[in-house]
This record gives C-alpha cells, structure tokens and sequence, in this order.
C-alpha cells in the first residue's frame, strides 16, 4: 500500500487546552494523538499532519513545515531534488521528536522556514528530542526541536 505524501504544519502554542479546543473546531474532529504538552491531528481532508506543542520554540506561532513521506525512497527523492538544484540539506537518521522515531531530512528555505523531511517508522510514548535548523542556515542547533 502507497502512502500519499502529507503536508505538515506544526505550531508552537500558549496554552495547549485552549489551541486543542479550537482546532477540534477548526477540523470538525479531535486530534489523532494528545499527549501532555503535544497534540496531532493526522487528517485526509484536507490532507495534513497537523501537529501542535508547548514546547518547540519560545515564541508561539509558526514553527515548521513539512512533507511527511510513504517511504525512504520517497524522502531519498525529495533530498536529492532539495540537493541538485544547490539547498543545503542536514540529514537526522532515526530521530526520536514528537512522539515518533523518524529518519528525516532538514533545508531552510529562502525567507528563513525550517522545513522538516520525514518518513515515520512508528509513534512513541516519549515525546523524544530532535534538532531542528536555525532559521539562516540547514544545520542542526543543538537542544532543538523536531
């Protein structure tokens, strides 16, 4: 079975009760998986991995994007599209973030957005630590977040 490619948003939240609340409205559906400072919302309408926490960055908002993707070749394919048009890309083999282990691939686009490649290979119950990229450049700051 394929699995389609999934855009992925996550946001940094104030206050998780209240940002579950509203986007249990928003999306007509509670989330998919909750955790104490964490909340998922996997949806095929639209198709998205919707994913809300207190603890990703000090300022609430926009955190990162991403492409969740079926397979390793398919997040292999989307590296090496990233690489040969020259967007420096940072690989993170079996990362444990967000309640899931993940082999991943980071790039910062041109305005500064960290945005996270990512196949997953299963869900967590510990919420785990990743390094995310600074908003200037594609490496890994240590203490970051997935």
């Amino acid at each position: 079975m394929t699995i389609p490619k999934r855009l992925h948003v996550h946001m940094t939240v104030g206050d998780l009760a209240e940002a579950i609340g509203y986007y249990k409205a928003l999306f007509g559906t509670p989330p998919t998986r909750e955790k104490p400072s964490y909340a998922q919302w996997r949806l095929d309408d639209p198709s998205v991995n919707f994913a809300i926490s207190t603890s990703c960055a000090d300022t609430p908002g926009l955190s990162h994007l991403g492409i969740q993707v079926g397979s390793d070749t398919d997040l292999d394919g989307v590296n090496a599209r990233l690489q040969a048009d020259q967007h420096a890309t940072t690989e993170e083999a079996n990362a444990t973030c967000c309640y899931a282990r993940s082999d991943k691939h980071w790039s910062v686009d041109p305005t500064g957005t960290a945005w996270e490649l990512f196949h997953t290979h299963e869900d967590l119950e510990v919420f785990g630590q990743g390094d995310m990229p600074t908003k200037t450049k594609a490496q890994p700051t240590a203490g970051g977040c997935c």
